[in-house]
C-alpha cells in the first residue's frame, strides 16, 4: 500500500512557442490545411514525443512512459481566440525492436485536440497515424464555430488517437491540457472590463487530470496494463496529474479546477470530504448559462468539468479531500451506487494555508448564452446503436473500418441523431468530433441542468436512448464517432462519418 498525500500536486508547464523559422523540418505547407491563408498561425510549437521515465510516487521506482518534450504529462497549450496556432508533432518514440519490445503501446501516433473546432487533416483522425522519425503539423484556426462567440470553448485536452492503441498510448502518458480564452473568460480575475467573468485565474486556475493506474510486482513495480481485457481496464491507484494521491496547498479563497478524466475506463463522481457544495460552471469546455451549486459531480471518460471551490469556508491548517463517490467494480461501468464519503476513495488532499493576498475573483450569476439549433434546420434523422457482438464492440452492427463511411452530413445543415445503447449492463461515453451536440432528451426526458447546452461527450447508460441535435459548418472531410472508454474504442467501437459539400 502506497502512503497517500506525501507528494505535492505537479502542475504541467505552459508550452513555449518558437519562431516559425525554428521549426525542425522546415516551414509548414499552407496548401495542406483548410483555411490556412484565412487564419494563418501567429504562434508555432515544436513538440517532440518520446520515451522517458516517471516516478508516480516516492515509494515507487521510475516507470517507462511516453511524453511530450520531456514531460510525462504534456505541457499545457494556452491560446486566445483570434490567434491561430500550429503544433508540429515529431514522433521520436523508439521503433519496435529498437531498444526492446513494448509490453503495451504502439510507437505510432496521431494527436487529437479533443473538442477543438478543427479541420479534418489536423483533427488527429485515428487512421492518420504516423511512425517514428516522422512529424505531422496540426493547424488550429482559433475562430468560433460558425463565427458565433457563443460557441467559445475553454477547457480542452489533447491525446494520442491511434486506432487499436489509443487506450495503451494514452495510459502510457500521451495526454495534456489545452486552454482557450476569450474576452469574457479572459484569464484575469482583475480584468478592468466589467463584462469579463473574473473567474479565478493564474495560480488559482488549476488543471486536474484524473487517471487510475496499476503497477506490476516487485522489484520493478512497472506501470502495468492488461491489454487482453476488452471490457475495460481499471487501475487500483488513483493519480492526479500523474502523481499517486498528491496534496495541494490552497489559500482560503476561490479556486477554479479544470477536471479531466483520461480513463481508460473508470468513471468518477467527485465530491469534497467536508460535504460542502461547490459550483459547477463548465461542461466539456462550455460554460453553463448559470453556475450550478452541487455537492457532487459525475465525470465520465474524456469529459471535462470546471468547478469553483471556495476554500474561504475552511480554517488555515484544515485538510479537505477530493473524493470519488462512484462505485465501480469493472470496466463495464458503474454499479449505480453512490458511496458514502467514509467509504469513498480519496483522490487528493487540499491543505489550507495562509492567504497571500485578496481574492478578487467572482462566481458570476450568469455566464454565457448558448446558441440553439432550431428543429426547422434539421434535414435528417440518424440512429447509432452501440453494442457488443461476439466480443467485438460495434456501432450499427459494424466494427471500425477506416475506409467505410457510415454516414455523410452535408455542410451547413443540421441533423437529429439518436444514440442507442443496446446493452443492459454497459456504459459508453460517446464522443463526436468536429461539432458539439445539444442533448434534447435522455430516455424521453429533458436532460439535467449540467447536460444542457453544448456537449462533445455524452454517456449512454444501460438501455439508454439519447436524442440530440448536431450542426456542421466550416470544414469538410472525415471525422469519427466513438466510445471514449478507450478500451471499447480500441476494440472497434468507432465509426467514420464524412462532411460533404452541398450540391452546386
Amino acid at each position: 500500500m502506497l502512503t497517500p498525500f506525501i507528494q505535492p500536486l505537479p502542475i504541467p508547464p505552459i508550452a513555449t512557442s518558437v519562431p516559425v523559422e525554428s521549426l525542425v523540418g522546415g516551414p509548414p505547407v499552407p496548401e495542406n490545411h483548410q483555411l490556412y491563408d484565412e487564419h494563418p498561425p501567429v504562434s508555432f510549437y515544436d513538440t517532440h514525443i518520446f520515451e522517458t521515465t516517471h516516478q508516480f510516487h516516492p515509494d515507487l521506482p521510475p516507470s517507462i512512459v511516453w511524453g511530450f518534450n520531456g514531460e510525462p504529462m504534456g505541457e499545457t497549450y494556452v491560446a486566445n481566440y483570434g490567434e491561430p496556432f500550429l503544433v508540429r508533432y515529431h514522433n521520436d518514440l523508439p521503433m519496435a525492436g529498437d531498444g526492446g519490445e513494448f509490453p503495451f503501446g504502439k510507437p505510432e501516433t496521431t494527436i487529437h485536440l479533443h473538442n477543438a473546432h478543427t479541420a479534418s487533416e489536423s483533427d488527429g483522425n485515428p487512421a492518420d497515424f504516423f511512425p517514428s522519425g516522422v512529424f505531422k503539423d496540426n493547424h488550429y484556426t482559433m475562430f468560433f464555430a460558425g463565427d458565433d462567440p457563443r460557441e467559445s470553448l475553454g477547457t480542452l485536452w489533447y491525446h494520442d488517437h491511434r486506432f487499436d492503441f489509443t487506450a495503451q498510448n494514452t495510459y502510457k502518458g500521451l495526454t495534456g491540457f489545452t486552454i482557450y480564452y476569450d474576452e469574457y473568460d479572459s484569464n484575469d480575475e482583475n480584468d478592468p472590463d466589467p463584462q469579463a467573468s473574473h473567474l479565478p485565474s493564474g495560480a488559482y486556475d488549476v488543471p486536474l487530470q484524473l487517471a487510475d493506474k496499476k503497477f506490476g510486482p516487485a522489484p520493478g513495480y512497472e506501470l502495468f496494463m492488461d491489454i487482453f481485457n476488452t471490457d475495460g481496464f481499471l487501475g487500483d491507484q488513483y493519480t492526479v496529474n500523474m502523481a499517486v494521491q498528491p496534496y495541494f496547498e490552497v489559500e482560503p479563497r476561490k479556486y477554479r479546477f479544470r477536471v479531466l478524466n483520461v480513463g481508460p475506463s473508470r468513471l468518477y463522481r467527485i465530491a469534497l470530504s467536508s460535504g460542502k457544495p461547490f459550483h459547477f460552471i463548465s461542461n466539456d469546455g462550455n460554460l453553463l448559462k448559470k453556475p450550478v451549486k452541487v455537492k457532487d459531480a459525475r465525470i465520465t471518460v474524456a469529459e471535462r468539468i470546471d468547478i469553483v471551490v471556495d476554500f474561504s469556508k475552511y480554517d488555515v491548517g484544515e485538510k479537505i479531500y477530493l473524493l470519488n463517490l462512484e462505485d465501480q467494480l469493472n470496466g463495464k461501468g458503474a454499479t449505480g451506487i453512490k458511496l458514502d464519503p467514509e467509504d469513498a476513495a480519496k483522490l487528493m488532499e487540499f491543505r489550507i494555508i495562509e492567504s497571500t493576498g485578496p481574492d478578487n475573483s467572482k462566481i458570476p450569476k450568469k455566464t454565457r448564452d448558448h446558441p440553439k439549433i432550431k428543429k426547422s434546420e434539421v434535414v435528417a434523422d440518424k440512429t447509432f446503436v452501440f453494442d457488443n457482438q461476439n466480443g467485438i464492440w460495434t456501432i450499427n452492427g459494424m466494427p471500425f473500418d477506416e475506409n467505410f463511411v457510415m454516414t455523410t452530413v452535408t455542410q451547413n445543415t443540421a441533423e437529429r441523431w439518436f444514440l442507442v445503447n443496446a446493452a443492459e449492463d454497459w456504459e459508453h461515453p460517446v464522443h463526436i468530433h468536429l461539432e458539439e451536440h445539444q442533448i434534447q432528451k435522455r430516455n424521453g426526458k429533458k436532460p439535467s441542468k449540467v447536460e444542457r447546452g453544448r456537449k462533445d461527450v455524452t454517456v449512454i447508460g444501460p438501455g439508454d436512448t439519447i436524442e440530440m441535435l448536431i450542426r456542421v459548418r466550416d470544414f469538410l472531410g472525415k471525422y469519427p464517432i466513438h466510445c471514449h472508454n478507450t478500451v471499447h474504442e480500441d476494440h472497434a467501437m468507432l465509426a467514420r462519418w464524412d462532411v460533404i459539400p452541398a450540391a452546386p
